[in-house]
């Protein structure tokens, strides 16, 4: 009975142990399920909307071939549209009937596109010659972008995969159940053989015959090969089921295990069902923005190069820069404005929008010397194909903090420039503030504005023109005018309903005889931009003042506050 008992659990734990390996091998159900196309259309661009990528759960492996370079980036749907613009594409989708992936080509009255490689609207872009593999985990309102250099075809052949939940929750247990079911077969063998040997009782030996006694030296006693058989019948099986026993291990193996299950990636969409409008950027968008004006101002600034400094600057900051550039091509000893730091981006607010042109405000804080001050560029992209650039560079003050803003995945709204929401327009700051620099205690909106901390005026404000004006001989006067300058006025709301505000502030100094036969000699860069060393009429000098407020909501008791400035030299002219 125990031989029967113990083939009965070999036959059982060879069933088990069978059955949980092959659950694992040639049962094993496919790890992902792959969709695959090859597009038969000339279009420069190939657009894979969010729900063909959505399609199965999981992330989503993308796999595009063709010859050349091949360029993959993904951003928002409507985001990818706006960039493809009225250019004929290929769209691809998934058939809800045969499940396959199918392509349709949209017309367009255009048949190119700009190099979409390096984009500041991509979320991610991604690029590699003849063919390239990614993995994402992006939301339905994500579309991918595929193209070569936006003049050639797009690469034609595309595949979509989905990992797969293939995980067998019960090969696990019985491979181990038929491992221990192997044991207790091993154990009733084992208790048999005893059992038997132990019960055939004595037997009767015929008598022999004395023999000669031959003395033999002692030998060492040599193990039986029948124990060492029944060792090794042992220490196999226990082998074998340790082995088994440890290629259950895995999650996969088991009930409630995590499978090959993805996790989710963050999406940079707002929330469904939120009414607000998404914001223009994500946070790693604004630092790969940031780094490349970063290189890109460094760059020029070096070489004085005006041309690819307008490709990442416009507005007042350019024209300060291009300014400096004259001043310094004239005067090598002159010093150059300073740098734009590649990051880290301390602060971004992202404008609450899906049309253009788009803002942000980014501040970012050089982490090579603590020294120097914190800079607040504002950047603004006018349609979907330019690139963002900075239209204000402001150096902070050292005393300035920045109120409570949105998080950057909320963003904020951009005010009018005439709102009323605030206790005085934007488009009024520049104006009223230029009357403080002017008549300082003396102005209306002396009390609006709060002096602790404000080292513009101390600067350029009434007390140093007197002294500039003291200065002087009696040969010649000087006179100060101000006023709004050409840059946009730009406001982003605050938490606390109010805003940040960056306005453009123009400078005017003029300095003229008041003696016939008197004349004017200039000096510093007032005289190498000019190129005048001696005038008779008189020299103008205009200075652009980029400033950056915040402005409490309307009704409130708090002051308007100068965040920063930057300030410099722009033209000088002589009178004419």
């Amino acid at each position: 009975m125990r031989f029967v008992l113990a083939i009965v659990a070999f036959v059982v734990a060879a069933l088990m142990i069978g059955y949980g390996v092959a659950q694992r091998t040639i049962l094993a159900e496919p790890d992902r399920v792959t969709l695959s196309t090859t597009v038969d259309s000339d279009a420069t661009v190939t657009v894979i909307d969010g729900a063909t990528l959505n399609a199965f759960e999981g992330s989503q492996t993308l796999t595009v071939s063709g010859p050349g370079e091949v360029f993959a980036a993904y951003g928002r749907t409507s985001d990818v549209l706006a960039w493809v613009g009225d250019t004929t594409y290929t769209a691809v989708s998934r058939d809800p009937e045969t499940g396959e992936l199918v392509s349709e080509t949209v017309t367009g009255a255009e048949t190119e596109v700009p190099d979409p490689n390096g984009s500041d609207l991509w979320l991610d872009d991604y690029s590699k010659d003849e063919d390239l593999t990614l993995t994402v985990n992006v939301p339905e309102d994500i579309s991918f972008l595929i193209a070569s250099d936006g003049v050639e075809p797009a690469p034609a052949d595309l595949s979509i995969a989905w990992p797969i939940d293939n995980s067998t929750p019960w090969a696990g247990p019985l491979i181990v159940g038929g491992a221990i079911v192997l044991l207790v077969g091993i154990g009733f063998l084992i208790w048999a053989i005893h059992h038997m040997r132990s019960t055939r009782g004595p037997r009767r030996k015929m008598p022999k015959v004395p023999k000669k006694p031959v003395y033999k030296p002692a030998r060492k006693p040599v193990e039986s090969a029948a124990s060492g058989r029944r060792r090794g019948m042992i220490a196999v099986p226990i082998a074998l089921v340790s082995l088994l026993a440890l290629s259950g291990c895995s999650p996969d193996f088991w009930p409630g295990g995590n499978g090959s299950a993805p996790t989710p990636a963050p999406s940079a969409s707002v929330p469904a069902g939120s009414e607000l409008r998404p914001p223009a950027v994500t946070v790693r968008q604004v630092e790969r923005i940031v780094a490349r004006i970063s290189a890109v101002a460094a760059e020029a600034d070096e070489n004085r190069d005006a041309e690819l400094l307008k490709t990442r600057f416009d507005g007042p900051a350019l024209e300060l820069r291009l300014a400096n550039y004259t001043i310094r091509g004239l005067d090598p000893s002159a010093a150059a404005l300073p740098a734009i730091p590649e990051g880290p981006v301390r602060v971004t607010l992202p404008q609450q929008t899906d049309t253009w042109p788009r803002t942000v405000l980014a501040v970012i804080q050089d982490d090579k010397d603590a020294t120097i001050p914190p800079v607040a560029l504002i950047l603004e992209q006018p349609d979907p194909r330019s690139d963002y650039k900075v239209t204000y560079a402001i150096t902070l003050e050292a005393s300035a903090v920045i109120p409570d803003l949105a998080p950057a995945s909320v963003g904020a709204a951009r005010l009018p420039a005439d709102t009323g929401l605030l206790s005085t327009a934007p488009n009024a700051l520049a104006e009223a503030y230029g009357e403080i620099l002017m008549e300082d205690v003396d102005a209306d909106s002396y009390l609006d504005f709060e002096a602790e901390g404000d080292t513009l005026r101390t600067s350029v404000g009434l007390d140093a023109k007197n002294q500039l004006r003291g200065s002087l001989p009696t040969t010649a006067s000087m006179t100060f005018t101000n006023g709004p300058g050409p840059g946009d006025t730009i406001a982003l709301a605050t938490n606390d309903a109010g805003a940040i505000v960056a306005v453009n502030l123009l400078e005017a100094t003029t300095v003229a005889p008041v003696e016939a036969g008197a004349a004017i000699n200039p000096t510093g860069q007032v005289k190498t931009l000019s190129g005048i060393a001696v005038s008779q009429k008189g020299v103008v000098a205009t200075y652009s003042d980029q400033l950056l407020f915040y402005v409490p909501p309307a009704g409130s008791d708090g002051k308007i506050i100068l965040l920063g400035y930057s300030t410099g030299l722009v033209t000088a002219t002589e009178i004419g």
